[in-house]
């Protein structure tokens, strides 16, 4: 693992999508006006077909107003539950769309899914950049890095920037446990194994996460602690052993149905935020039938 800069102690600025329950970020270098954004969201309208864009304005608005400079914009993973926002930020903002390496895995996974031929590229290059595992970067003068994360997917990355970790979907607010493993190119023994790569950080490494549901009717929140996770962790607190959490994440996976919007989010999110488009230039979504 990269060297931690647990001195470094970002601002964090959290803006929350009602309609997927994802939390997006910008983090701020404490020592510049240099951030990132963490998983935009841009806002679909499904039955009517319609793309809008409030989440990722309020995100503009934000990084307009505090004068900052967007360096990255970071996607953890390929959503499976919200369209990403990514490039209609870096259309008025700049910066770079980063993402795991691994895209190019699920890229070719849903390319044979959505039966999108030859014309689609599989190598990742709709990203201006694919992390690996370890990767170092800067935000300003902040050191982050990148930790390698699959079981939810092949491609989902944890970022550490200074003392701040930004989780994706590989671990929920304690109360909320784990993400499912259950999409193609999932697996619950991985998704252990690299949650336990992030609770093998420092217990007061803020740890932010991508969704949170409320559980128990409690308020929606999004920062919790290593520590705090490995302690209280649901699903993986308490020094919970592999094989319980696979046979836990297997048999709750098996009961939950496919996120509302997975059908247009993944066509969108594996090409950088892109909506795809027909031979005539109008974005079109596919839907394949039986193969989710």
């Amino acid at each position: 693992m990269p060297q931690l800069h647990l001195d470094h102690h970002p601002a964090v600025t959290s803006f929350f999508d009602t309609q997927s329950n994802t939390i997006s970020y910008v983090v701020k270098d404490p020592a510049s006006s240099a951030c990132a954004v963490i998983d935009a969201v841009m806002n679909f309208d499904y039955p009517a077909g319609r793309l809008s864009f409030s989440c990722a304005d309020e995100i503009i608005a934000h990084i307009t107003r505090e004068k900052l400079t967007l360096e990255w914009i970071i996607e953890t993973h390929v959503h499976a539950d919200h369209l990403s926002g990514a490039p209609y930020i870096q259309e008025r903002l700049g910066g770079k769309i980063g993402i795991g390496e691994h895209i190019q895995t699920v890229q070719e996974t849903f390319g044979k899914v959505f039966n999108e031929g030859t014309a689609f590229q599989r190598d990742g290059s709709q990203f201006d950049a694919l992390f690996s595992d370890g990767d170092t970067y800067t935000v300003g003068g902040m050191p982050c890095f990148a930790l390698h994360t699959p079981g939810h997917t092949p491609a989902c990355m944890v970022h550490v920037m200074g003392d701040a970790a930004f989780a994706g979907d590989t671990l929920f607010m304690p109360d909320g446990g784990s993400a499912r493993a259950d999409f193609p190119g999932g697996d619950a023994g991985q998704l252990y194994d690299s949650i336990q790569r992030v609770l093998s950080l420092p217990d007061d490494v803020r740890l932010f996460v991508c969704h949170d549901y409320g559980p128990n009717g409690r308020a929606i929140a999004w920062e919790t602690t290593v520590g705090e996770q490995r302690a209280a962790n649901i699903h993986v607190g308490q020094g919970a052993s592999r094989e319980a959490f696979v046979k836990m994440r297997t048999e709750r996976d098996a009961q939950l149905s496919m996120p509302g919007l997975i059908i247009p989010a993944l066509q969108v999110n594996m090409r950088a935020g892109e909506v795809p488009r027909d031979a005539d230039g109008n974005m079109m979504i596919k839907v394949p039938v039986n193969k989710l």
